[in-house]
């Protein structure tokens, strides 16, 4: 996230505008210390103007967003 936020010239409060979520999250998210519902996720492209994929260990699911 950090690198196609550097990618696209975007600042962190950007993203967060555009998520819905608080600055705090992003920062979170970034730093890995953040465990995100797919639904959060589901937002985070919005944000970057990009696609997203996820994998669950613990699910076994893949999401593309």
């Amino acid at each position: 996230m950090i690198k196609i936020k550097i990618e696209q010239g975007l600042t962190q409060k950007e993203p967060e505008e555009k998520i819905g979520t608080r600055q705090s999250n992003i920062s979170r998210l970034e730093s890995g210390q953040y465990n995100p519902s797919p639904e959060f996720l589901g937002k985070v492209p919005k944000g970057l103007i990009k696609s997203l994929s996820y994998r669950c260990a613990d699910c076994h699911l893949l999401l593309y967003y």
